[in-house]
């Protein structure tokens, strides 16, 4: 009984690599993105929403840096995001700022209720133009637009704010959804434009974006090893 049991667990990890074998890669890019901004204004529930599609109440502090990915589409290229959500206190930035190397995208984000957080946008900028590659793209972002009656910032001045320093601009809030998924897809497309049309150098390690090889005719890719029949070895 235990031999058959042994042989059919072989099987089952036989077949298991066989088909991660075959099956081809599921995106073409991967792009790093980072989220900044001060401690509140929800950067952690913007990418909850996101990769999840589910709005995190009362989500805690983020101490240092958390991670998340998804994958997206833009002008029919499958692209990975891996998403680095930084802590907004300042007793973290030293850390935090090492995850600024090497991003293609950055969200940087306020709170439209609060406007101490638009007022710190400038120190956050400077970082991230001194700490990215000049073709990053950043895209800011005011945060929770379903508190309008709070608001504290208009949308005239941040855009204003947008346009002065080549930002691309929206408001969006992570508890409704709105405009969520929009942020991360505007900076994967001008992204990628920018790698179509040459001004990003995607040999550059600091580029933020690495291609992913195709699989080749047949489904299998040359660089996975074939599973092998004879001789499990689990």
């Amino acid at each position: 009984v235990k031999s058959r049991i042994n042989n059919m667990y072989c099987m089952a990890v036989f077949t298991l690599n066989a088909k991660m074998a075959t099956a081809p890669y599921n995106y073409s890019y991967i792009f790093k993105y980072i989220i900044i901004g001060d401690m509140g204004v929800g950067k952690s529930c913007l990418l909850h929403q996101f990769t999840e599609k589910k709005f995190m109440a009362d989500c805690p502090h983020t101490i240092g840096v958390e991670f998340g990915t998804r994958i997206i589409e833009v002008s029919g290229q499958k692209i990975k995001l891996q998403i680095w959500d930084t802590a907004g206190q300042e007793r973290f930035r030293a850390v935090t700022r090492s995850y600024y190397r090497g991003a293609a995208g950055a969200l940087m984000v306020y709170d439209i209720t609060r406007r101490s957080t638009y007022n710190h946008l400038s120190s956050w900028l400077t970082d991230a133009r001194n700490l990215t590659n000049p073709n990053t793209v950043i895209i800011l972002i005011g945060n929770k637009a379903d508190l309008e009656a709070q608001r504290d910032v208009t949308y005239e001045e941040a855009k204003q704010f947008a346009e002065e320093n080549g930002l691309l601009f929206l408001e969006a809030s992570a508890k409704t959804g709105e405009n969520v998924e929009d942020a991360f897809l505007e900076a994967a497309k001008k992204i990628y434009q920018n790698i179509q049309d040459g001004s990003l150098d995607l040999n550059a390690a600091e580029s933020g974006v690495q291609h992913k090889p195709s699989a080749p005719q047949g489904g299998r890719l040359t660089s996975e090893p074939q599973p092998q029949r004879e001789g499990c070895g689990c």
